[in-house]
């Protein structure tokens, strides 16, 4: 199913190809296989309509974007092993969100991830992206980690965010891309301030 699609980027001997509506399924059973990024941020494993409301989902009313991707990661036998969704120029031109970012529980540890980050943070780059930021739960410490050690700084916080069974602290991230500085971004986007 997924030799025929053209890869966006690759890492290694894995690729990531835009996923379609067929792979909902897919996806689904990747979610249930590995449930660690819903029990940290959630409180319990994703629901049974997860995949599914990952492709519906947009950003929320006078959000400015232009396209939301669904990202999946396969590896060489074409098995999806991890998934991204990335928004492009959210709230700003130039600006890039990576709203989910999970890769397999098997090949945590190995490198795939950062490797695939990268991939990623090249193939924003390429296509126009200057700013790259996303969202990470306060307390999920291997996201945390993750996150600070590919060159995020929290800009922000936003309390009390409702996400599954869980109230959050969500810490708002951001990495420049091009060069510029913090203060260069927050002028773009405004409602990632500090006092927002």
């Amino acid at each position: 199913m997924h030799s025929s699609r053209p890869p966006l980027f690759s890492a290694g001997n894995l690729r990531s190809i835009e996923l379609h509506s067929e792979d909902i399924p897919e996806l689904q059973s990747f979610f249930d296989a590995n449930p660690e990024y819903f029990l940290a941020v959630e409180g319990r494993p994703a629901g049974p309509t997860e995949a599914y409301l990952e492709f519906i989902d947009e950003p929320p009313d006078g959000w400015s974007f232009t396209k939301k991707w669904l990202l999946g990661f396969v590896d060489e036998t074409g098995s999806l092993v991890g998934t991204a969704e990335v928004v492009s120029d959210l709230l700003a031109q130039q600006v890039w969100h990576i709203g989910l970012f999970i890769v397999a529980t098997p090949r945590h540890g190995k490198g795939d991830a950062q490797a695939l980050y990268q991939a990623l943070e090249d193939w924003v780059v390429r296509n126009g992206a200057r700013w790259l930021r996303l969202g990470v739960v306060e307390g999920n410490e291997r996201a945390e980690r993750f996150w600070q050690k590919m060159g995020y700084v929290e800009v922000s916080r936003c309390n009390g965010v409702e996400m599954g069974d869980l109230v959050n602290t969500v810490r708002r991230m951001v990495k420049p891309l091009t060069g510029g500085a913090l203060a260069e971004y927050l002028a773009l986007a405004p409602r990632d301030r500090p006092e927002s």
